[in-house]
């Protein structure tokens, strides 16, 4: 990723809108009256308009264009760029994702009403050409987990569950420079964080069980690997 050389409006902070109990969000700012995103399929092709619509494509751009919804997207987003190997597997992209959960995840623990990210991050940015390409590559999972994601065992995605996910949310991301030098590990790295942002998107408790499991398989490799070479 590089520095976008666009001007900068920003302060600092994307305010998308406040998050409710399940990690989502209400709209609060003029810039969000667009309707939410109703599912993973509808979310990419916001992400594909930004694209389209700025060459290169920022963080920023991108969040701009995911809508009212805000925790449970952003940390989708970041987790189908960790697990894209177009764009994933670009050295350093998973640790600058890993950041944005971070602090995303950081911010829902918090309670904060909107996320805060700093301009510098907003701006790094990667060719829209990359960004479309990584979106059509999702397209066909994405149909597929539309189809079978639905509310179910709530108990894990709501209340005290939201905090649990966030914390195995920042636990996984500040793992992701670790992660590099894995092959493949920062990939089912993100496909957990994804799994984990499907699921307070939908209220999908089934999801976040199997986000755990792809969590702990992440951390069984990595470890593996590090043992392995000692």
């Amino acid at each position: 990723m590089e520095s976008s050389n666009r001007s900068v409006t920003r302060t600092g902070r994307t305010t998308i809108g406040a998050p409710t109990e399940a990690g989502m969000a209400e709209p609060q700012q003029a810039h969000s009256v667009q309707e939410e995103a109703r599912g993973l399929e509808e979310l990419l092709d916001r992400v594909d308009a930004a694209a389209r619509d700025h060459d290169p494509t920022s963080i920023g751009d991108v969040l701009d264009s995911v809508g009212p919804r805000s925790f449970a997207p952003v940390l989708l987003v970041a987790g189908l760029v960790i697990l894209a190997p177009i764009i994933g597997d670009i050295p350093g992209v998973p640790t600058m994702m890993g950041l944005v959960v971070i602090l995303v995840a950081g911010q829902l623990v918090l309670r904060r009403e909107c996320i805060w990210l700093p301009d510098w991050l907003l701006d790094r940015s990667i060719g829209h050409e990359q960004v479309e390409k990584t979106v059509g590559w999702l397209r066909k999972p994405a149909r597929f987990i539309d189809r079978w994601s639905k509310p179910r065992y709530t108990g894990i995605v709501r209340h005290a569950g939201v905090h649990v996910i966030a914390l195995a949310c920042i636990v996984i991301a500040a793992a992701t420079p670790l992660m590099e030098v894995v092959p493949f590990s920062a990939n089912v790295a993100g496909a957990a964080i994804v799994a984990f942002g499907i699921a307070l998107m939908v209220q999908d408790g089934l999801i976040a069980w199997i986000a755990i499991v792809c969590s702990l398989a992440t951390f069984w490799v990595v470890l593996s690997q590090f043992i392995g070479s000692g």
